[in-house]
């Protein structure tokens, strides 16, 4: 048997990786420069501190897991092992920026420190959000594997194939229908590819010519702009700048990773600063766990069955090394191996994507990236994968398990549409222009305000409060509606009441369902919260009594069945 370091298919897999990656170093760029001053002078904090140390955190959790993925291959004596994926944490990006530092970096600014000091704040305390988060990943590591054998695999694949429908595949879709002259051909090449599974001459990889192929559109398209200038307006959309490609080289400098261990701890050592969000890191470190967890079986059901403790503890490892060497975002092991594997992908695409990305921070050639190659011509390798992950939900479990599944997507897809619609309110009430006030007196609407004036709201089936309600905390949701479910098919009624007692328990301490509501911004609600004067709150007994009600109605009809096959046993 022989397992090499690299294949042909191995540069289809690094094209998916390296776009998810990208997505999310655009993103910190972009979030880090408007929501917490990262920009001008400041932007030294991000090209010099956190790029630098997300290197860090992402070159070792690939390398570990393509020696890992070589360590299984020699283990079982098999060619087709697929290492686990593994990148920057978009959910906890999102979270720890808008929860966390861009609140440090406002509150500084009010109480009259300058930008420059102000986002040295926000990047410090991002760095104990992200510590925080490592070391829940790092421990928990060590009792994941208990709660993977007790949980339905139904209840970890169903969840993933929520999260893949709502925040891979339509998100992309999306973006290949905005801008269909870029992505569509590129869509094609992955269609032909990967669902026909046919080659091209001379086996060219299916990712690298959809690449390509979006990227000499948009630049065609750039010239037929400067020779037409007056060209329709979906021309103009889809065309790329040589401005934006020199500013870009202009701004690229070479930054190696530093340790910031000391000022982490100077932090650490003032906890009036940071138990403040605990509210957000403990949350997110338990999901980040859950969710690593649940890419681990979705591995396993794929066929490559990797041990869980030193896949977690890596995780952690990753994700505590991104905090001491500047980065403000966890690591965790990404969703979509299935499709990876699919794609012929191997360890070396895992090796690959480390060392590039590492390379890109260390230089700061994000934009340059940027500039030069549009994202939608890469966006449908990940669509792809999104669709086999939500395809593996359903082949990978026992038929019958089927209804479960798909009860087990619908909190993933109403976090998907909160998303939406948050993003439609903030769209519409932009503080840059006019003021809270203002845009209220003059008929504006915020999600709080709706809410505050009829919670019971309903128009052409939006219910808003039962979207933030189903929205919170929803990778545990997923796993409660869908283990509870799996366990009445297989008519284990205990099973089922006890899924249900820890759904309750969930919700009674905010985990799930709860939330705070202030303008259009939505976060947890726990009973230590202090929310903000005149917020809308919600918290989430109703719902915790009611699994009471639906883990005692199953622990009844558990015992009803037992005295009924007693009887019937006892009369045969």
């Amino acid at each position: 048997m022989s397992y090499p370091l690299f294949v042909r298919r191995d540069l289809d897999g690094f094209f998916g990786l390296f776009i998810d990656n990208l997505v999310q170093l655009l993103l910190i760029v972009a979030l880090c420069s408007t929501q917490c001053g990262m920009a001008g002078e400041a932007n030294q904090l991000l090209y010099q501190r956190i790029l630098p140390g997300a290197a860090i955190s992402i070159v070792l959790g690939n390398l570990f897991y393509a020696w890992q993925a070589h360590q299984l291959a020699k283990k079982t004596n098999r060619s087709d092992v697929t290492a686990l994926p593994y990148g920057i944490n978009t959910p906890s990006l999102l979270v720890y920026v808008f929860f966390v530092m861009g609140p440090v970096y406002r509150q500084a600014v009010e109480r009259g420190a300058s930008s420059t000091e102000a986002a040295n704040l926000a990047w410090q305390m991002g760095l104990v959000a992200c510590i925080g988060s490592g070391v829940i990943e790092f421990l928990g590591a060590f009792i994941a594997e208990p709660i993977r054998r007790c949980t339905p695999r139904a209840a970890l694949l169903s969840t993933l194939a929520g999260i893949a429908i709502g925040f891979i595949s339509m998100t992309f879709a999306l973006q290949i229908f905005q801008k269909p002259l870029l992505a569509m051909l590129p869509l094609g090449i992955v269609l032909i590819v990967y669902f026909s599974h046919s080659k091209f001459p001379w086996h060219l990889p299916g990712g690298l010519i959809a690449v390509i192929s979006g990227t000499v559109v948009a630049w065609l398209l750039t010239g037929v702009q400067g020779l037409w200038p007056s060209a329709p307006s979906w021309i103009m959309n889809s065309t790329m700048s040589i401005a934006n490609v020199k500013n870009a080289i202009a701004t690229t400098q070479w930054s190696l990773p530093h340790f910031y261990g000391s000022e982490l701890w100077q932090t650490l050592q003032q906890p009036g600063t940071w138990l403040v969000h605990l509210s957000v890191i403990i949350p997110m470190g338990l999901f980040n766990l859950i969710g690593s967890l649940q890419n681990i079986e979705s591995a396993e059901a794929a066929g490559d069955r990797f041990p869980t403790a030193p896949s977690l503890a890596a995780n952690g490892i990753g994700t505590m090394s991104a905090a001491l060497f500047g980065s403000c975002f966890p690591t965790t092991i990404y969703i979509g191996h299935p499709g990876w594997k699919a794609l012929g992908a191997r360890a070396g695409y895992s090796t690959l994507n480390g060392l590039v990305i590492t390379l890109i921070c260390c230089t700061g050639t994000v934009a340059v990236i940027q500039s030069l190659i549009p994202i939608e011509s890469g966006v449908a390798i990940v669509l792809w994968i999104g669709i086999v992950i939500t395809a593996q939900a359903f082949t990978a479990t026992p038929a019958e398990h089927a209804p479960a599944v798909a009860i087990g997507l619908f909190p993933a897809i109403a976090a998907w549409g909160q998303t939406v619609v948050q993003g439609a309110f903030m769209s519409a009430f932009d503080f840059t222009k006019t003021s809270e006030s203002d845009f209220l007196a003059h008929g504006g609407n915020t999600m709080q305000t709706i809410l505050t004036a009829n919670p019971q709201a309903e128009v052409n089936g939006f219910l808003l409060h039962g979207l933030l309600s189903l929205e919170r905390g929803y990778i545990f949701t997923c796993m409660f509606l869908a283990s509870i479910a799996a366990s009445l098919i297989d008519r284990k009624f205990y099973a089922a009441s006890g899924w249900s007692l820890l759904a309750a328990i969930f919700a009674a301490v905010g985990l799930t369902h709860a939330f705070q509501l202030q303008g259009n911004i939505v976060d947890f609600l726990f009973p230590t919260s202090t929310p903000p004067a005149g917020s809308y709150l919600f918290q989430a007994t109703p719902i915790a009594i009611g699994y009471l009600l639906m883990s005692a109605l199953f622990l009844w009809f558990g015992r009803y069945r037992s005295d009924a096959n007693s009887s019937e046993q006892s009369t045969d």
